[in-house]
């Protein structure tokens, strides 16, 4: 009969002991422990532009419903400088699997093809996430330009090729590819004159030393109200809510027409596949909360959510449209 060794003792500790141990280890491995806990400390949520403005909005709102439903608090970090290349790189060689950045049309779609050289790569170095956003961009002229709509701001432009202008917050900025791609389209000549950011630009143009622009509706809906600009068309597929009597460009004579700036979260690209999917998964329906859904609207921007294959696919149709733009277009850096 076998006997247990005389100094053997099996008293209530041990059995307690040894029956946690080998529930822990027979259930739930160490490597599968640490992915079901992620993530395990508060998020960061790096936004590659200076606060304010549309990225701020489609930002905080996703990070606030996220934080509800991750068990972790997510937060916004501004982090801005070199048309986002600084944060975009900061964010690619993150390693500690909390760190997430929002993806834009400029640091996706334009920033490859107007730098001879980037510290990132924008299709190797991030994991698309979700789309989160479009904010359709404005066409507006100063209530002193004789145009009511695109059609006669067209005739009007056409009258003396060279000799009207139009502002954006920079080279290679949303407002400068919003005009650009209309001047391609409608085959105009405009000058471009460049702004040092959003608010300089709308300095001149509320004063009347610009006489047009392209800006996202969040900014601009303010001033269209209050009839300091006027808006001649919107860059979205259809009318907005906000702007009923507006119609679109697609609507004044170019069918197909879309110009919206984006916005969407990325990973960098060593987060594992099933963090990936669960932060996809609870971001998806962070864009699609009441609360969101609320704030996005109120701003006119248009809550996507889609799936990290629908973001990739994505991405790689706007790196093919822009690069089209920005190479006729001639864009560089500031």
């Amino acid at each position: 009969m076998f006997e247990l060794p005389p100094t053997f003792n099996p008293t209530r500790r041990h059995l307690l002991g040894a029956g946690s141990a080998l529930a822990l280890g027979g259930l739930l491995p160490a490597g599968a422990a640490a992915q079901a806990a992620w993530p395990s400390k508060s998020v960061r949520f790096v936004v590659p532009f200076a606060p304010g403005g549309s990225s701020e909005i489609v930002a905080r709102s996703t990070a606030a419903e996220l934080s509800k439903t991750l068990g972790q608090s997510v937060f916004v970090d501004n982090k801005p400088g070199a048309a986002g290349n600084i944060a975009m790189s900061e964010v690619a060689r993150a390693e500690d699997q909390h760190t997430l950045i929002l993806g834009h049309i400029g640091t996706l779609a334009v920033n490859p093809f107007i730098f001879d050289k980037l510290p990132y790569d924008a299709n190797k170095d991030f994991k698309p996430v979700s789309l989160l956003a479009k904010v359709p961009s404005l066409y507006v002229v100063h209530p002193d330009v004789p145009v009511k709509n695109l059609k006669e701001f067209i005739a009007y432009a056409k009258k003396s090729p060279g000799r009207f202008s139009y502002g954006s917050a920079g080279n290679g900025s949303a407002g400068h590819l919003a005009f650009e791609y209309l001047k391609m389209t409608a085959d105009l000549f405009l000058l471009h004159v460049p702004y040092r950011g959003t608010g300089p630009m709308m300095t001149d143009l509320l004063s009347g030393r610009l006489e047009a622009s392209a800006v996202g509706a969040a900014a601009m809906l303010p001033f269209i109200k209050s009839g300091k600009v006027r808006c001649i068309a919107t860059g979205s597929a259809k009318r907005l809510p906000q702007l009923p009597d507006v119609p679109t460009v697609a609507e004044q004579g170019f069918p197909g027409f879309e110009m919206t700036q984006w916005y969407g979260m990325l990973a960098p690209a060593n987060m594992p596949a099933a963090n990936l999917e669960k932060l996809s998964v609870e971001t998806m329906k962070a864009v699609k909360a009441p609360a969101s859904l609320e704030r996005l609207n109120a701003d006119a921007a248009e809550a996507i959510g889609g799936t990290p294959a629908h973001f990739a696919q994505f991405i790689a149709a706007e790196q093919e449209r822009w690069k089209k733009v920005l190479l006729r277009a001639k864009v560089k850096p500031d």
